[in-house]
């Protein structure tokens, strides 16, 4: 599993890149796999961070729409930057791709939060895709 973990976190800094560029995340993708090609140093782009990103692209008018209507006194723009990406990631993860136990979603984008922001934001992450746990039959409509 720690190709997976990998792969999260490498899909996790393409949306994070995106987002500070203002660019879409397949744009920021295809530079990645454009940069892993053309240089030794940079690893190859694994498949799964690939559907990640790519099934996160597709989905992300609605998962912002979740995040917003779900993140109670936090608006999508006043949301640190980081928090924002890893719960798109983690919302995508969890409502649309079944092969990847809950838990497991949640843990993964938990720790990205320990590693990358505030100390208050693993419980904010947690709670917020706790709730879409809940509700994940609810989610799905685009």
């Amino acid at each position: 599993m720690a190709a997976r973990n990998k792969a999260r976190k490498r899909a996790f800094q393409i949306l994070f890149e995106a987002d500070q560029r203002g660019a879409s995340v397949q744009t920021v993708l295809a530079d990645w796999v454009r940069h892993a090609r053309s240089d030794d140093r940079q690893p190859p782009v694994a498949e799964y961070t690939m559907d990640l990103v790519e099934g996160y692209a597709e989905h992300a008018a609605r998962i912002d729409e979740l995040i917003s209507t779900y993140a109670v006194g936090w608006t999508l723009d006043r949301m640190p930057v980081v928090d924002r990406n890893i719960l798109r990631l983690g919302a995508f993860e969890l409502v649309w791709m079944d092969e990847t136990p809950d838990a497991v979603v949640i843990d993964e984008a938990v720790q990205l939060a320990k590693e990358f922001s505030t100390d208050e934001s693993p419980s904010f992450v947690n709670g917020l895709l706790g709730r879409f746990k809940d509700l994940k039959p609810t989610l799905r409509r685009d």
